[in-house]
Order: C-alpha cells, then sequence, then structure tokens
C-alpha cells in the first residue's frame, strides 16, 4: 500500500445469510502445523509489538495465526507459511483471503469471523514475503514465487478449488494466480483493485543501498500512518495510531526488508495484460470514497473481464473489509454461495447500516 502511495499510484445466497460474532474462536490447523497456543497467548513467532495492540478482534485473529509447512522448489526446505485456518473443513469451496500489498492476514481481523459464522470454509493466507511466514532463508519473492508459493500451499492444504478474494494490489495478485493455475480458483472476488500498475516503476533501478533506504522510510510509523489517513474515510485518531500498528506488525520481521527489497527489485505486479485471460466469474466491489484508485480503474475492469459484476460500497474508504466487515463478508458469503443479494435483502436496506432486527450487526 505504502509503496504504491510512493510510486504515485491514483489516489483516488437464497436462503438469508445471519452473522453473529463469536466469543471464542479457536485454531484448525493441517499437519506440521506451528505456532498454536491453546492457552489463548499469542504464536512465539510474532513481534513482541502485538501485545501493545489494543483492537480485541486484531489480537484475537492474531493468537490463531500459525505456519504450515509448504515445500517450494527454490528453497532447500519447506518455508512454515503463516495463515489463518478454517475451524471446520467444509464441502463446498473455500474462500481463501488475500491482502492488500505489504501487509498480512490480520487485514481480515474484523470480517474473518463473521465469514465463519456465514457457515464458509475460510482461509486468510499471508502472500510470500509479507506477513509472518518464516523467511529466514531469504527465497526470492518476486512474483513467479509469490505465484508458485500460493499454490504449493493450495495443493498441500486447501485442495479444493477456491473463491480467492484480492483487495487492492492483493487483485492483482488473484488475477496474475487465477490465470496461471486456473483449475485452483473457482471464482474471484477483487476489491477495489489496483490492478494497472506498471510493476514497481523506478524502485526497479534503485541502487541496493537506497532500496534499502527506501524500505526503512516505508516501515516507518509517520509514513504508515499517513497511508492510514489516506486509506481510511473519517476513523478517530486513536483507532487510526492502533490501526497503524497492526498494520505495520509484520514490517518488524527480521527478513521483512531483505524481502521488500527483493520484491521492489524484481519488478512487482504488471497483470494488465493477463485480465481478458480471467475465465472466472468475478464480484468487483468498489469503495464509493476510495483516494487510492480512481473508479475509472474499477469501470475499465469491469469492461475487460470477461464475466464481471460490480457492487458499490457507499461511505467508505481503500479497505470496506475493515471498516465495513459486515457489509463486505455479507457480499462474499452471498457471491460465495452464488446468491443474489436482491434476493436476499430488500431495496430498502442500507448496505452500510444494516437492520439489526435481522441480525445483522453494524
Amino acid at each position: 500500500m505504502v509503496v504504491a502511495l510512493a510510486l504515485g499510484f491514483p489516489l483516488y445466497q437464497s436462503r438469508p445469510i445471519i452473522f453473529t460474532v463469536s466469543d471464542r474462536f479457536s485454531g484448525g490447523g493441517g499437519g506440521g502445523a506451528e505456532g498454536v497456543d491453546p492457552t489463548g497467548s499469542f504464536p512465539s513467532f510474532l513481534p513482541k509489538e502485538v501485545y501493545k495492540i489494543r483492537d480485541p478482534s486484531a489480537r484475537t485473529l492474531a493468537q490463531r495465526i500459525q505456519r504450515l509447512p509448504v515445500k517450494v522448489g527454490f528453497s532447500e526446505s519447506s518455508i512454515m507459511s503463516s495463515c489463518v485456518t478454517p475451524k471446520v473443513r467444509r464441502d463446498s469451496n473455500p474462500v481463501v483471503l488475500l491482502h492488500c500489498f505489504d501487509s498480512s492476514c490480520l487485514e481480515w481481523r474484523s470480517a474473518y469471523p463473521l465469514l465463519e459464522d456465514a457457515g464458509l470454509e475460510a482461509w486468510a493466507v499471508d502472500i510470500l514475503g509479507w506477513g509472518f511466514s518464516d523467511l529466514e532463508r531469504r527465497p526470492p519473492c518476486n512474483v513467479a514465487s509469490k505465484r508458485y508459493h500460493l499454490y504449493q500451499l493450495w495443493k498441500s492444504h486447501i485442495k479444493k478449488p477456491m473463491i480467492l478474494v484480492g483487495p487492492s494490489l492483493g487483485a492483482a495478485a488473484a488475477i496474475d494466480f487465477a490465470v496461471n493455475f486456473p483449475e485452483a480458483v473457482d471464482k474471484l472476488i477483487l476489491i477495489n483493485a489496483n490492478v494497472y500498475a506498471n510493476g514497481t516503476g523506478v524502485l526497479t533501478k534503485l541502487p541496493t543501498l537506497m532500496a534499502y533506504a527506501m524500505a526503512s522510510v516505508l516501515k516507518s510509523i509517520p509514513i504508515r500512518w499517513y497511508a492510514k489517513l489516506l486509506v481510511f474515510n473519517g476513523i478517530s485518531l486513536s483507532k487510526m495510531l492502533d490501526y497503524t500498528d497492526v498494520g505495520r506488525l509484520h514490517c518488524l520481521m527480521p527478513w521483512w526488508e531483505d524481502a521488500t527489497v527483493n520484491f521492489m527489485q524484481s519488478g512487482g505486479y504488471n497483470v494488465t495484460g493477463q485480465i481478458k485471460k480471467v475465465k472466472q466469474k468475478t464480484l468487483l466491489i468498489s469503495s464509493e470514497c476510495d483516494n487510492i484508485v480512481d473508479s475509472k480503474f474499477g469501470e475499465r475492469l469491469k469492461n475487460e473481464l470477461p464475466n464481471a459484476s460490480v457492487r458499490k460500497v457507499p461511505e467508505c474508504g481503500h479497505m470496506p473489509h475493515i471498516e465495513k466487515p459486515y457489509l463486505i463478508a455479507r457480499l462474499i458469503a452471498e457471491f460465495a454461495q452464488d446468491a443474489s443479494s436482491e434476493e436476499i435483502l430488500p431495496r430498502s436496506y442500507f448496505v452500510d447500516n444494516i437492520s439489526s432486527k435481522n441480525k445483522h450487526v453494524v
């Protein structure tokens, strides 16, 4: 997200689905999982600064993060890869949640439990080079490596065609993956998709010393805080500061600067030529108050995708899965279950203030 700003990207079912709030979470997991602690404390591999986070939903989801072994050809041993796994495996296709550029699965702290409560098998995974995986061996973190790592995670642990969800630059990762591994993707959901950037642009030409200096600036608190001002639509100062702590937590992993520089110098995502190759049914979710991605790019994307529909989110910034998690969870659940919103909710509903009498919580 912050690099996007630095590069000058444009600123700008048929049964009702009922959401309730779970009081507790218990981590599921696969064979060889690392980090699950039945006492409820945080996984040992997370930076100690996680204890400073106040957001209850972030703290709860952080307790569920674990590492699964993912065997990749470009590393001598399996990469212990961070993700949040579903409590229950289901017969239906799972929802797999990616995150924005230079972020982590904690982005989904508010929406993830709602998806589980809606009866979905949900995974929140960290893209290689971001999040909280064990990258002490410093594997390559270019686009091809990120794609292949996600494929191997899917092949080893998820094992069913997925509804792949990508917000912001995560939408570029989702498109790149869906085109290269179509057998792994049933549907796509792209949220405020940042897919028309020309990779990492001028950053590919930076001398290595300057690239590391840029990475240090990008993880600084003032830059991250400023990015939150652009991303979110009118939240309080205290919440902004806490969001900053959550959003930069992964930057405190010991390998983060190396992975960031590797990605910058590799060229980054450039998926413009892949968009028309997407075969999957796609839902585009677009915020009306997005200061990062101009709405004209959303219209362009809808026109270029062969099978896409659009839902608008009013009075919301670039990350609606954090600002309006109940709405985003509902849209994801409806699309995953092949339900039409018009069949579920009458037009009198306001999407940003769902009636509590229907057991939706705002």
